[in-house]
């Protein structure tokens, strides 16, 4: 390639190489890419405060677990008492706070592993 590449993305690289018909495979993709990589990695020692930040994080985290369980025994509540009176709509309501407040609860538990998960994937 006689020129230079622009400062671009994954998606837009792609499109580029598409665009001039250059596309060779994956490794010609994974060069470019690692082309385009800074360099920069994660430390934990880059910015003043960051034990102060960790500390809110996590009083987000129990205060946000503490919200999904109030959620959870007012929609049990509600789930239970929409099927004594025969409402269904009022059950129906109730039997979704139950499910999404668990699903929210699994989301904020696993916040940690899921980011160091993601944050580990490499594409070069």
């Amino acid at each position: 390639m006689g020129r230079d590449l622009p400062r671009l993305g994954t998606a837009h690289l792609l499109d580029y190489l598409k665009d001039i018909e250059v596309f060779i495979g994956n490794a010609l993709l994974r060069r470019m890419v690692i082309m385009q990589d800074p360099g920069v990695t994660p430390n934990t020692n880059g910015l003043p405060g960051l034990p102060a930040v960790r500390t809110l994080a996590g009083a987000t985290i129990t205060f946000a677990l503490v919200s999904c369980v109030v959620a959870l025994i007012i929609s049990a509540a509600a789930w239970a008492l929409g099927n004594i009176n025969g409402n269904a709509h009022f059950a129906s309501k109730g039997r979704t706070g139950v499910l999404g407040s668990l699903f929210a609860a699994i989301l904020i538990g696993s916040a940690n592993a899921l980011i160091r998960f993601f944050s580990g994937i490499s594409i070069g």
